[in-house]
């Protein structure tokens, strides 16, 4: 059988892009030879955003292309010059997509309206170059400040159908029958369990020009909470659904006993489906006479609407269009307002994470190459002159701290963990402790370097000393 393009559920690896450098640039003019830094700010990378787009319905587009890269934040230059800010990838999505953390299971957020647009991953910002750092003590700083890093993170994008009427009930209870009468939709049918493989959504037409759409899943057995048959995949797609229908034949032995083993299922895998409205129906009613239907009545549930109809012979479903209507329309279940609010996503359960991305068929890890970082812009262009600098440990070692983004503008107010310093010789950028213990070790090591350089002038000296005597018995 070919595969499906229904596709609900997609693993994907996305990376925001890391923010450009900051420039170390001198400013080089004619008759101006001390010209002061005029290093640019490097650009911002690019975002990863999540846009729902109700022209979808599938996240087969997604299926093909896992690895979601936003572009890098250009560098800084010279004539205070801004990097280029990085491109933003966005992903479209289907409305009634969850999104989760692969690893952790944790929820992360929910696209339920066209043209919403959530930022997953933020890019890097840009470095500020050596322009800011400019003070009356240090007229010439020599460092500048990275931008910030990527972010990566590998998501599970879940489609849950937006609909009005979800259909539940047992493989072959009539479900796919009911949704091709009463809409347009073609559902596939025959007499035997699991015919249905996916879901299925129709629009049902009612009176004076209204309508409501109802969504037709895979039949439910006893146990498909814990991962039996094909509820437990399709359970998600009634989630959203404002009003659930359970339907059960009514040539079955025990239609109360039916209907609990629905209920039961439902609320173990998402006890918050028992706050939604529900209605009962009988359906195969015309194999059923009068006589037998009232002897129905006093063992179906309380408190439950139902209703006996044949979706063959078209029995009770202009009522039960009815029922579904004032059942939604009430004030305790408004469209909108089931809509609108705030569902609550529970996290996934990280033991059984590995099991449902194998039975899904997105257990695999991807691989990818992380970019080296190019040093093409840290180019110095500086008179080498003895420019008054702050010595910061005592050890008469010249090097500049960098000042703690606090102290920035407010547009880029945020704190680094910890003091920069920049290290004149190896134009690198280090943590304060880091670059101390560094420099001391460097200072130890040419402590060890001139005492051998002592030595060996000294017996060149020698040497010198020793030809000199020589030439001068020789002359006498």
């Amino acid at each position: 059988m070919a595969e499906s393009n229904f596709v609900d559920y997609v693993k994907i690896y996305c990376r925001s892009g890391k923010g450009g450098r900051g420039s170390t640039h001198m400013r080089r003019e004619k008759y101006v030879p001390n010209g002061g830094p005029d290093g640019g700010d490097g650009g911002r990378g690019g975002h990863v955003i999540l846009r729902g787009n109700r022209n979808y319905w599938t996240l087969l587009h997604l299926k093909y292309d896992r690895h979601v890269f936003a572009t890098h934040g250009g560098n800084g230059s010279k004539n205070k010059s801004f990097g280029k800010d990085g491109e933003d990838k966005v992903i479209e999505v289907p409305c009634g997509t969850v999104v989760y953390n692969a690893e952790t299971g944790e929820y992360i957020c929910d696209i339920t309206e066209d043209g919403q647009e959530v930022v997953l991953l933020k890019g890097g910002r840009g470095g500020l170059g050596n322009w800011h750092f400019r003070t009356a003590t240090r007229q010439a700083p020599r460092f500048a400040q990275p931008g910030e890093p990527m972010q990566e993170l590998t998501v599970i994008l879940e489609l849950k159908l937006l609909a009005d009427v979800g259909l539940v009930g047992f493989p072959n209870a009539g479900k796919s029958t009911l949704l091709s009468t009463v809409s347009a939709a073609r559902p596939k049918i025959a007499n035997y369990p699991f015919t249905t493989l996916e879901p299925n959504l129709g629009i049902v037409s009612y009176r004076e020009g209204k309508s409501f759409v109802m969504a037709d899943i895979p039949g439910i057995i006893e146990g498909a909470s814990e991962g039996k048959g094909l509820g437990l995949r399709f359970l998600r797609h009634i989630e959203r659904n404002s009003l659930l229908l359970f339907m059960v034949p009514g040539d079955t032995d025990d239609i109360r006993k039916e209907y609990d083993i629905l209920l039961n299922e439902l609320a173990t895998f998402n006890p918050e489906m028992l706050d939604k409205q529900r209605v009962l129906a009988i359906t195969k009613s015309d194999m059923l006479d009068e006589e037998l239907i009232n002897m129905l009545e006093p063992t179906l549930p309380k408190n439950v609407p139902h209703i006996f109809i044949s979706s063959v012979t078209g029995m009770g479903i202009q009522q039960l269009k009815d029922m579904l209507w004032t059942e939604l329309n009430k004030d305790s279940n408004r469209l909108e307002g089931v809509r609108t609010e705030t569902i609550v996503h529970r996290a996934k359960d990280v033991a059984k994470l590995q099991e449902e991305l194998k039975a899904m068929g997105e257990d695999e890890d991807f691989e990818f190459e992380y970019e080296d970082d190019d040093d093409d812009d840290f180019d110095y262009e500086y008179e080498e002159e003895d420019w008054d600098e702050e010595d910061v440990d005592g050890d008469d070692e010249d090097f500049q701290i960098l000042t703690r983004r606090d102290s920035r503008p407010t547009n880029y107010a945020v704190d680094f963990d910890r003091t920069v310093y920049d290290d004149e010789e190896t134009d690198d950028a280090y943590y304060a402790e880091d670059y101390i213990a560094d420099r001391k070790s460097r200072k130890k090591q040419r402590k060890k370097g001139s005492g051998g350089l002592v030595l060996l002038l000294l017996g060149d000296l020698a040497g010198i000393a020793g030809i000199i005597w020589w030439w001068i018995k020789w002359l006498s």
